[in-house]
């Protein structure tokens, strides 16, 4: 298990300085740490294979020959900065393979770009990595993230499955995974789509942590996305076994990289050795591929930006890696097919069988045979969600129920919402919100009754609730800015109870809400006969009140007065982590000690005993007191808080000021970044329009200036079309001819990048190229359209239609002479050309042989001035009223 390990660090050591001016050195950068899934020790020695592979063909890279240097960036940006610098400027290298780390190759792909060196990709990309404007010299071998994320999402829809669950995490302590990246693809791709009822992301490396959070997720989802390490999803699985979750109830989709195929052991050799080892070695061939296209074009294979220019420009490249075929597309990205496997009986044993096969071509997943076989409970896959819903509120029912549900943290008391009336008890309450308007009282709209959408509609306030606000941790909440939140919960409650409503009965923190001037909004009161039935929290709930087997749902005033205290505690004390998050007891004991005191001291949050204000310490003491009439009134209260603020309510405002000085100072920074957003958008805007038109022209269009019509003088005109297109088009499917078009532009649009021509249109398979306009080069665009046209020849010998093993065949026809040139349109401007010269050159291609290039005879007076062209007279052909002796190369 050590040899490769070896055979790999004594290459290591290799001497730069004995290689030949021939040689592509090639500069490898991984971590050695062994606790890397892509440490160098466990990557084994595919470099060094394939290598030795590229080298021992002497026709794939003819007078050059490869080698690598090595450095250890132990995933450390700083390193990992420094190795690539001396690799570059050292060593020379013509190609960077790594940075193993996707962080770290954030930073190195933008001096790459800048320095004009390929940067090769084998272990995975984030959201950055994905920007081919920015990272223009770099290809990643890995399929990117998103990708399994759309396979996940083609799944689904293949079952016509809505609802579901994600659930995982990544391992406290981990140096390294992918679980929290996927995660965040798998959200992004499917909440569009999809409803996620429920998320459990937590520590999975705690096995303890299963068990209660398989319980939690088990009442809101039936089909469950693991996202998680293979040796957590393991051991989740085999809890959810002992919960009796596996058997056909829940359907788990176990998203995993890499699976262990006989092609993967075989060239891994030992399960030591690195998954990433394959694509490392592929990245390798990839790269002497490429680089024998440039070589075979004349160009420089060190040149990193045309290299991957040229990698991306064909319509695809393909070769056969360590394991099977290896396809690039033209954006550089690699296809890859997935496929779903499911735990079937086999005789005495059971194994993973795919069952579901996604093809990246066309995006479509299909069944194997093996998917009859998968065990339903009846027979056919069941549906994503109860008939009557996870908790029974698409049913009606004559009878009410009420009950306990366990959660992590506060103790839930839920009733079913069965059916909706709004009698004679909801009305006044509803006049009375509609009447009582305050600024510190959540503002009331009114009310949906029509399942299953029963809702209350209230005022937005954009930053949630106070309770999002403590754990969050967003915002500085200095000890004057929450006392300024408290006078706002006072006042509010001051007003409320001097309203017709009288109290509120469910005051806690996620009941304050906060506006976007950080005001608190009092929410959650009145309508109780209607909101009777939702999630009750009880750590806020007076102990009188939990005493009664049915207390008011309105509550009482001396009520809301304890249930502000506990808020108190928790906003000028470790809001973040609840009010009881010291007692370490489980919901259900903290709620039975509040109710059950006994003799001793009632069970009451824990003051901290380094607090500073003793008044603010004997206000709580005195509102969460045992005996409601011992509780002072909120009244009372304002005038306590009053007394124990330093400056009094001054330097509350005072405060306040300073918050919304810097809330603006905050704002103007946030709008300098959504400005350089825009100018970021703008440019990519600019670049689309200016593909579309030339340059100038567009100018005058964005400054919405008129473009007058212009004449030439003398410019070429170039048509091609493909031999037998229609017949092509009757025997392949309307995606096979998109296809074809889209590799075929493509190939002639990097083609002409390197000419000093414009590309006016595309027809159907017609191309449409001129030289000489709208920038006027002399004589040269004879020249110019004429090396293209050989060029488009060269390259469209090499190109093949896949489907039917037929080399396409191109006819050209060009034609020198005047034209006129202007835009047409408004909503969808385009620049046409408009004369006999463009009528004459479309007909000398329709009139043509394939795979020759026509010329008419003012092309080739031009082309004979210009020299190096040979031409041969064909003769005089009849189109229509034109007669021209034609040429061709």
């Amino acid at each position: 298990m050590v040899a490769k390990p070896i055979l790999l660090l004594a290459f290591f050591f290799s001497c730069s300085d004995c290689l030949e001016n021939s040689t592509l050195l090639l500069g490898f950068q991984t971590p050695r740490n062994f606790s890397f899934p892509f440490s160098a020790l466990r990557l084994g020695s595919a470099i060094q294979l394939a290598i030795e592979k590229v080298n021992s063909n002497a026709s794939l890279l003819i007078n050059y020959t490869l080698g690598f240097v090595y450095d250890d960036t132990q995933c450390d940006p700083k390193i990992s900065l420094s190795a690539f610098i001396s690799q570059v400027q050292d060593d020379n290298v013509s190609a960077i393979f790594g940075p193993a780390c996707p962080k770290v190759a954030e930073i190195i792909g933008l001096l790459a770009s800048q320095w004009n060196i390929p940067m090769f990709g084998f272990v995975g990309q984030t959201s950055k990595l994905g920007d081919d404007l920015v990272y223009d010299t770099q290809v990643i071998l890995v399929s990117p993230i998103q990708r399994m994320a759309i396979v996940l999402e083609k799944t689904l829809e293949f079952f016509a499955w809505r609802y579901v669950a994600l659930f995982g995490g990544s391992p406290s302590g981990s140096i390294w995974d992918e679980t929290d990246d996927l995660w965040e693809a798998v959200e992004s791709q499917l909440e569009a789509k999809f409803i996620i009822t429920a998320q459990a992301k937590y520590d999975t490396s705690n096995s303890s942590l299963h068990r209660d959070n398989l319980k939690h997720i088990a009442s809101l989802a039936r089909i469950i996305i693991l996202i998680c390490t293979s040796q957590a999803s393991r051991s989740i699985m085999l809890e959810a076994e002992h919960l009796g979750m596996t058997g056909g109830k829940y359907v788990f989709f176990i998203l995993q990289q890499f699976m262990i195929s006989d092609d993967v052991v075989r060239f891994c050799g030992v399960l030591q050795v690195s998954d990433y080892s394959i694509y490392l070695h592929d990245a390798v061939m990839l790269y002497a591929i490429t680089a024998h296209k440039m070589i075979m074009a004349g160009k420089n294979p060190r040149d990193g930006r045309a290299l991957i220019k040229s990698l991306k420009g064909y319509n695809r490249t393909q070769f056969y890696g360590a394991i099977g075929l290896v396809d690039i597309d033209n954006s550089g990205e690699r296809s890859m097919d997935y496929s779903v496997y499911d735990l079937q009986q086999d005789g005495n044993e059971t194994k993973f069988v795919p069952v579901l096969y996604y093809n990246s071509y066309n995006q479509s997943v299909r069944s194997t045979g093996q998917f009859a076989h998968i065990s339903w409970p009846a027979g056919t896959p069941f549906k994503d969600r109860p008939n009557c819903g996870f908790h029974n509120e698409l049913c009606k029912s004559s009878s009410t129920s009420r009950y306990f549900i366990e959660s992590h943290s506060p103790m839930l008391m839920r009733a079913n919402v069965l059916s909706v009336r709004l009698g004679d008890k909801n009305l006044p309450d509803s006049h009375s919100q509609e009447s009582d308007k305050h600024s510190l009282l959540d503002n009331f709209f009114g009310v949906c009754i029509e399942p299953p959408n029963i809702c209350i509609i209230t005022q937005y306030c954009k930053k949630g609730s106070l309770k999002d606000v403590l754990k969050t941790r967003k915002f500085d909440l200095d000890w004057i800015l929450k006392l300024s939140l408290a006078y706002d919960i006072v006042n509010g409650m001051m007003f409320l109870h001097n309203s017709p409503l009288k109290s509120h009965g469910n005051l806690k923190p996620k009941s304050c809400l906060i506006d976007s001037r950080m005001q608190v909004k009092i929410a959650e009161f009145g309508l109780w006969e209607f909101r009777f039935g939702t999630k009750r929290k009880l750590y806020w709930t007076a102990p009188e009140l939990l005493w009664l087997n049915d207390y008011p749902l309105n509550g009482t005033q001396k009520g809301d007065v304890y249930s502000f205290a506990i808020i108190m505690k928790e906003l000028l004390y470790d809001g973040e982590q609840g009010p009881y998050h010291d007692l370490h007891m489980d919901p259900e004991e903290i709620i039975y000690k509040i109710k059950n005191p006994g003799s001793g001291t009632p069970t009451r949050p824990t003051l901290p005993a380094e607090a500073s204000n003793k008044n603010i310490m004997a206000l709580l003491t005195s509102c969460w007191d045992e005996r409601p009439e011992r509780r002072p009134n909120f009244r009372s209260i304002k005038q306590a808080l009053q007394q124990s603020t330093p400056e009094g309510k001054s330097s509350v405002l005072d405060n306040m000021v300073n918050k919304l000085e810097r809330c603006a100072n905050h704002l103007e920074e946030v709008v300098e970044e959504r400005t350089n957003q825009l100018m970021v958008e703008k440019r990519r805007t600019d670049k689309l329009l200016s593909s579309m038109l030339p340059s100038f022209i567009s100018e005058q269009l964005i400054q919405g200036k008129c473009v007058e019509p212009e004449s030439f003088e003398s410019v070429t005109v170039f048509f091609s079309d493909i031999v037998g297109f229609t017949s092509i088009c009757s025997i392949s499917t309307p995606l096979e001819v998109v296809g074809l078009l889209n590799d075929l532009y493509s190939l002639f649009d990097d083609i002409i990048n390197s000419y000093d021509v414009y590309k006016v249109e595309t027809i159907g398979d017609a191309y449409m190229v001129v030289s000489g306009m709208p920038i006027c080069n002399g004589i040269r665009h004879a020249g110019e359209i004429g090396t293209m046209a050989l060029h488009f020849l060269s390259a469209i010998t090499s190109f093949e239609l896949k489907w039917m093993n037929e080399q396409l065949r191109l006819r050209i026809g060009i034609n020198t002479g005047p034209v006129v040139a202007g835009v047409v349109g408004t909503s969808m401007p385009r620049y046409c050309l408009f004369g006999d010269t463009v009528n004459v050159a479309s007909r000398m291609e329709s009139n043509g042989l394939p795979l020759k290039i026509h010329v008419s005879e003012s092309t080739a007076q031009l082309l004979k001035a210009l020299g190096g062209y040979e031409l041969m007279k064909r003769g005089i052909i009849e189109l229509k009223v034109y007669y021209y002796y034609y040429y061709y190369y």
